[in-house]
């Protein structure tokens, strides 16, 4: 994301002690294969399908989608960002992994995400909703959606300086399985932070007495 210069600083700190923490995490309680288990034809599908072995799409971090930055709304950069010395959080992915399963001819994929919020120079206590993303894609000349999903993870950060880990797992991202099935080697899981998205939810509407 374009930054102006003087914001620099402080978001190169955060992101270098983000770094040096991340190494010290176990990893996600899910399986990460290449391969996709597939469930025996008792549907009536032919028996050489449920044999059939499938790719599972990788995972990757959207680019301009990896950071995700909350400040004083008021003390804003031009480009939107806020400024060095108002940053109140700042949030990052920090691991990632994957399983798939097919049945049916549909492809079901089970994508874990762990992250951390720390608390920037302008931050304190308080509560937050993390904006995360995980979409299917087709890549080629022209990218195609496949599937999407977008949830609201609540982190609290409970001190002046604090970091706080998030994690998501996602059980229901699933697609048919395309014809033929080696396109799925194009297929990519973006994940990232959706800012856009949780500005778009509908605020609650107020009962009527």
């Amino acid at each position: 994301m374009p930054r102006r210069m003087a914001a620099l600083p402080a978001a190169a700190a955060l992101t270098l002690l983000l770094a040096g923490c991340g190494a010290s995490l176990s990893s996600l309680n899910i399986f990460d294969s290449n391969k996709a288990t597939t469930e025996a034809a008792l549907d009536g599908a032919p028996a050489a399908a449920a044999n059939t072995e499938y790719e599972c799409p990788p995972v990757q971090v959207r680019t301009g989608a990896a950071v995700l930055t909350i400040g004083n709304e008021t003390k804003a950069t031009a480009e939107g960002e806020p400024g060095a010395l108002n940053l109140r959080y700042q949030g990052t992915i920090i691991r990632f992994a994957r399983e798939c399963h097919v049945a049916a001819g549909v492809m079901t994929m089970k994508v874990g995400v762990e992250g951390r919020v720390i608390t920037g120079p302008a931050g304190g206590p308080g509560k937050l909703d993390v904006p995360l993303r995980m979409a299917v894609v087709q890549e080629g000349v022209t990218p195609k959606p496949v599937a999407s999903k977008f949830v609201s993870i609540p982190v609290e950060i409970t001190s002046a300086v604090d970091r706080v880990t998030f994690t998501h797992v996602e059980e229901g991202l699933s697609f048919p399985v395309p014809t033929p099935p080696g396109l799925l080697d194009a297929y990519v899981v973006y994940i990232g932070f959706d800012t856009m998205a949780q500005q778009k939810k509908p605020a609650p509407r107020s009962r009527r007495r």
